[in-house]
């Protein structure tokens, strides 16, 4: 379960919807999450690896097995 807070102008948005189609709310919601779920990870996880870099192998590093070493 989960209660989430949102401007009165897309809830009204919401309801409207809602009561065009004869669907809840909270299916509009699920089918928003679905939708843009898998582009908010990629920007956050890219804004994450940005903010903390981890290290990089250069192909040389790797051949020698530079990467395996503590």
């Amino acid at each position: 379960m989960l209660a989430v807070r949102i401007p009165g102008e897309m809830e009204t948005r919401l309801d409207k919807l809602a009561k065009l189609t004869g669907r809840p709310k909270s299916f509009y919601v699920r089918e928003a999450l679905q939708s843009h779920l898998d582009e908010i990870e990629e920007t956050y996880t890219a804004l994450y690896r940005l903010e903390h870099p981890a290290k990089r192998w250069t192909l040389d590093e790797l051949e020698q097995g530079l990467d395996r070493q503590g």
